[in-house]
């Protein structure tokens, strides 16, 4: 059970990452406040993610031979949000409610709601619970694959560098990781100078690739690239992405992470993004 039976193509994959934009400014609009600079610069890698690479059936997402996708940085939830309405999973109606008082969907993500593996947002935990469920699975005799996204703001934290080794150690080849290198954090820019990520991450005895993360050619070819590395070592892709990606305004905030936007401007932030639909 896979979510489509033909490869999409890369056009075909950028019409997808374009809509999810779509729901996520319908989404964040009106709400004056939210994480959306963060939805948008990663949505090409959840499209990739998503529509080419799980094995995931939107009629059963409790499906018990899917492969799992882990996003630990819960608070860029309203990107997750519009995958699961773009596969049927939520319905527009209840999209409609993100961030609202009393919503089923929150701005950061609880593992009740339907299509959402884990409650992320306690940042630095979502590769460890990755590298124990696919742990898991192996020892269960199942070929199911986790791919686990995480912030480079959570390279900064040991717990992620301990899971990053025990996933090496253990020859967890059943794991890739995500890292979104946008090079914000709460207050600004990143505080730790991380770099160079890519280096780390071999050391650690990782396969890397590292690509635009807002080239959805890029992201494809990575991921092929990636799935002929040998079974017993773990992957990571180094997604280097632009908060705000498709609305030009939001991109030249100086501050990207948690974006308040005015009632009024909403229309024109969502015209913008039409007017630079690729």
């Amino acid at each position: 059970m896979t979510t489509t039976h033909v490869a999409p193509t890369v056009q075909k994959l950028a019409d997808t990452a374009y809509r999810l934009r779509e729901r996520m400014m319908t989404m964040a609009a009106d709400k004056g406040e939210g994480y959306i600079a963060q939805g948008l610069g990663i949505a090409d890698v959840l499209a990739v993610i998503y529509f080419r690479q799980l094995r995931f059936d939107p009629a059963n997402p409790e499906w018990i031979g899917r492969d799992r996708f882990l996003m630990s940085t819960g608070h860029y939830s309203i990107a997750l949000y519009a995958v699961l309405g773009e596969l049927g999973i939520l319905d527009d109606e209840l999209l409609a409610t993100y961030g609202l008082n009393g919503s089923e969907l929150p701005m950061s993500t609880f593992d009740e709601t339907p299509g959402v593996e884990i409650t992320g947002g306690s940042l630095g935990h979502g590769l460890g619970q990755a590298v124990g469920m696919a742990l898991g699975l192996r020892l269960d005799g199942g070929d199911q694959r986790i791919i686990c996204e995480l912030s480079d703001g959570e390279l900064q934290e040991g717990s992620t560098w301990e899971a990053a080794m025990a996933a090496a150690s253990f020859g967890v080849g059943n794991l890739t990781a995500v890292v979104d290198a946008n090079g914000i954090q709460a207050d600004g820019p990143m505080v730790l100078d991380m770099e160079p990520i890519a280096a780390k991450w071999r050391a650690f005895g990782w396969a890397v690739e590292e690509v635009d993360g807002n080239s959805i050619e890029q992201i494809v070819e990575a991921f092929d690239r990636l799935a002929v590395r040998p079974d017993d070592t773990p992957r990571v892709l180094i997604a280097r992405t632009t908060p705000g990606t498709g609305v030009p305004t939001i991109v030249a905030r100086d501050r990207a992470h948690f974006v308040r936007i005015g009632d009024a401007e909403w229309q024109n932030l969502i015209a913008e993004l039409e007017e630079n639909r690729g």
